[in-house]
């Protein structure tokens, strides 16, 4: 068996319409020395048949269907599945941009000490995609860096992990629903040996339904509480990231406006056709933004 360099891992419930956006351009992109795992959650829309096609034509490399207990519990079985020495996350409704992952694989291939690797990322919104924001991490890790604050928060959209650091680093914590933003304090705060990569590897869209715009109030600041206790946070304005806050707000909405008790009538989510057209747009964007610029790493 060939050496894996990288392991793509989605984790995904219900998502098929995103599913069968990401997945070909993830398949057409593929390099041998790369891998697709998928851990499906039990899915009832398709998904799981979908995922089940790809997986018997040889598409997707190791695949898996069954309930999870919840969101980071899916996402500790990809991580347990990867058998590439990095490993990245891909989001089922975000954008990713391969030839700036593969740049940062490549600097944690040829630099074993680093962790990880996180890059400033694209926003745009789902029913809006002609706004595009620009957004990243930047100053924080500049101050984490100089040592002027102990952890800081970052999506993990963007995230590249090294595969044999996970017995260091350990696995998403499943009593988070904020599990992106635990992480990432544990990761800094542990000081971890992170790398920053000023391009754009990911767009990140906000959709409705997603898992993160389900986190209550009251569960975000018992969660935001918990994390500046234990990981000597001293927040940047927010508990969470601003991404993860869209995201929250978008599906709030959602559940306002399609709630049976509430409906008013309106339906946020784009057509199938619309859907398409939308990301096909998105991966335009996020080509011509990479390379609009010329980008360094940080280490």
């Amino acid at each position: 068996m060939n050496r894996i360099g990288l392991s793509y891992l989605i984790c995904t419930y219900n998502r098929v319409s995103f599913l069968k956006i990401l997945l070909p351009n993830v398949i057409d992109n593929l390099l041998p020395d790369e891998e697709i795992i998928v851990v499906d959650g039990n899915s009832t829309d398709g998904a799981k048949e979908y995922l089940q096609q790809l997986y018997a034509e040889g598409k997707i490399h190791q695949f898996v269907s069954e309930p999870d207990r919840n969101q980071a519990h899916g996402w500790n079985k990809a991580l347990l599945m990867a058998r590439g020495a990095i490993i990245k996350k891909l989001i089922d409704d975000d954008v990713h941009n391969f030839k700036a992952i593969r740049k940062c694989c490549d600097l944690m291939l040829a630099n074993k000490v680093i962790d990880i690797c996180i890059s400033n990322h694209l926003e745009s919104d789902l029913t809006n995609p002609d706004k595009i924001d620009i957004t990243g991490r930047l100053p924080e890790y500049t101050q984490w860096k100089k040592g002027l604050i102990k952890s800081f928060t970052f999506s993990d959209v963007s995230m590249l992990v090294r595969r044999s650091s996970l017995s260091f680093l350990g696995l998403y914590d499943t009593q988070f629903k904020m599990m992106d933003w635990e992480y990432s304090l544990r990761l800094s705060y542990l000081q971890a040996k992170i790398a920053y990569y000023t391009g754009y590897n990911s767009l990140a869209v906000n959709t409705p339904g997603n898992v993160t715009s389900t986190a209550t109030g009251a569960l975000r600041a018992l969660e935001g509480n918990i994390g500046k206790l234990k990981y000597n946070y001293a927040g940047d304005n927010a508990d969470i990231t601003p991404y993860s806050n869209i995201k929250i707000w978008v599906g709030t909405l959602w559940q306002r406006l399609t709630s049976p008790k509430k409906s008013t009538g309106l339906n946020i989510m784009p057509t199938d056709t619309d859907l398409k057209n939308n990301y096909s747009f998105f991966y335009q964007k996020i080509d011509e933004y990479n390379n609009a610029g010329s980008f360094e790493f940080i280490y």
